[in-house]
């Protein structure tokens, strides 16, 4: 498959707002300098695609100042799916003071819903059952994804673009199979739930399970 990638530094230019608003869904993903948001990490990289061969790769200006991106981010029409996106959802309302709307997608969520048969949820695997390709992803920790963008190797760009490439395929796939197994329902009462689970990593109990006995 050849990726076409786009890189801005500092927001999406006006062409490709325009763009991208017209799409009924958009895959995203970020890159962080690590996973502690609030603590000591920030975002880095977002990385959009509409679900064809292209990806977008934004670098936010320093003082997170991205009225495009965040108008995109923030537009109800437009859906937004991610691989574990309670992450992506954190970094991006945090860092760029804004609430993702549109309907939620993640494919972390629904393959634990939906693969009673495997133990691993990874993307990595997602990818290599549902569109039978093998990916690396050792380079997610092992990267700065903080120096300029013009710096980073087509290969650390092709790391990036594979995080949303594949969403669509796979989003597409799980479905399949939840609708199949009669828990279509419970992954969209589940998904709900997640700007609220984003609320309380935000406050301080990520690692809290308020659901529990103890």
């Amino acid at each position: 498959m050849t990726i076409n990638i786009q890189k801005f530094k500092g927001d999406l230019d006006a062409e490709t707002l325009k763009k991208l608003s017209q799409c009924p869904e958009l895959f995203i993903d970020v890159e962080a300098t690590g996973l502690k948001l609030k603590v000591r990490d920030r975002l880095s990289l977002v990385s959009i695609s509409t679900g064809s061969n292209d990806v977008f790769i934004v670098q936010p200006s320093k003082e997170y100042q991205c009225k495009n991106l965040v108008s995109l981010l923030t537009n109800e029409k437009i859906g937004k799916c991610g691989h574990y996106l309670r992450f992506d959802y954190t970094a991006l309302s945090h860092f760029l003071k804004c609430e993702i709307k549109g309907e939620l997608t993640c494919t972390k969520i629904m393959s634990k819903i939906a693969r009673g048969y495997a133990s691993q949820h990874g993307l990595k695997e997602l990818i290599a059952e549902f569109a039978n390709t093998k990916i690396k992803k050792d380079l997610g920790s092992s990267t700065d994804w903080s120096k300029d963008i013009e710096l980073l190797t087509p290969t650390q760009l092709t790391y990036c673009a594979n995080d949303v490439i594949f969403l669509k395929k796979i989003k597409e796939e799980l479905l399949k199979i939840l609708i199949r197994e009669g828990r279509e329902n419970l992954y969209k009462q589940t998904i709900k739930w997640l700007p609220v689970r984003v609320q309380l990593d935000l406050a301080g109990y990520s690692d809290t399970d308020l659901f529990s006995h103890s």
